[in-house]
């Protein structure tokens, strides 16, 4: 557990050391804020006709969409281009097991999700001040609950591939290609089979959040769904790093 800290601790200072940090965070946190705007917005005028509270669960979805663009960027580089420089081979020569390091990389790219997600935090308490009786506080800690588990399971899944190429951007644009399919495609042919349409859904990375925990639904299928996506990427990147140590 050591190892995989001190592999996390020094990623998670490599992003503040780059601009790819800040673009990133401004490419999230730069629309959130606009949609927030707009919700309130739009909510101030339904007010007067009696019409519904706002909830900050969309700008949940929102930044989970986004991230289905962004992560990718962010995993890119984390073993691709360790392995491009050479100085993978310097690390898998240390006193560190494969796991802990493609652990560690992930883990640094999942702290740095999560410090601009607690950037969000200051929706839901600004809804809350201004609706009355305040609100609806499960919902949103199931939403965001979803949201942590799928940032986990999309850089997983990232750091996994990043692992297999040596180019960083054939690493991207494959993250990319995957995240899309899992979010837009699998599900679409489930309305048109008369049977194994539910085994696509379950597969569907957008339907697990935005049909359920996105909702104030927490079901046990949608937790080990997106810790076996998270358990999958690990997997998948510790056996390459093996691969490559033993070529």
């Amino acid at each position: 557990m050591r190892n995989i800290w001190t592999v996390a601790k020094r990623e998670y200072d490599n992003y503040f050391n780059s601009p790819l940090a800040y673009v990133v965070a401004f490419a999230i946190l730069l629309p959130i804020g606009i949609y927030f705007s707009l919700i309130m917005f739009i909510s101030s005028q339904q007010a007067m006709m009696g019409g519904p509270a706002p909830e900050s669960t969309p700008m949940n979805w929102l930044f989970v969409f986004l991230m289905i663009f962004l992560s990718p960027a962010l995993t890119m580089r984390l073993l691709s281009d360790e392995a491009r420089m050479g100085t993978l081979e310097l690390l898998l020569t240390a006193p560190i097991r494969d796991f802990e390091l493609v652990a560690g990389k992930w883990l640094g790219s999942f702290l740095f999700v999560l410090s601009i997600a607690s950037f969000t935090l200051v929706f839901p308490i600004a809804i809350d001040n201004f609706v009355t009786p305040g609100i609806d506080w499960k919902m949103t800690l199931s939403s965001y609950l979803g949201l942590i588990l799928v940032c986990s399971s999309l850089l997983a899944l990232g750091t996994g591939i990043s692992a297999i190429f040596t180019n960083q951007f054939a690493a991207f644009f494959t993250t990319l290609g995957l995240f899309f399919f899992l979010w837009f495609m699998i599900a679409l042919p489930a309305g048109y089979l008369p049977e194994g349409g539910d085994v696509l859904n379950y597969l569907s990375l957008s339907d697990h959040f935005s049909n359920s925990m996105n909702r104030g639904t927490i079901n046990l299928g949608d937790i080990v769904y997106y810790i076996s996506l998270t358990a999958l990427g690990l997997f998948a990147g510790t056996t390459a790093v093996e691969i490559r140590r033993w070529r």
